[in-house]
């Protein structure tokens, strides 16, 4: 599931030239900073999936090393 962010371009646009940076200027790199740094960042929906699936990885990992574990065990304590 991806989510959209609202990048306000304008806004944006207004502080740079508030700067000093000339229109056009200001207009480029607004919409440059929207096309490639916003959608490098991560949302918090984001973050849950990987949170929920890293968690599955883990649990599944975890028992199925203790399931090897317990078998190694039983074979061990049947050979003795």
């Amino acid at each position: 599931m991806t989510m959209a962010i609202a990048f306000d371009t304008l806004g944006y646009s207004k502080r740079l030239r508030s700067g000093g940076i000339d229109q056009q200027h200001a207009e480029t790199h607004a919409e440059a900073a929207r096309d490639f740094i916003m959608a490098e960042l991560v949302t918090k929906s984001d973050l849950a999936a990987a949170l929920t699936t890293q968690t599955l990885t883990l649990t599944l990992r975890i028992g199925v090393m203790m399931t090897v574990g317990f078998g190694v065990l039983a074979t061990l304590m049947k050979l003795l």
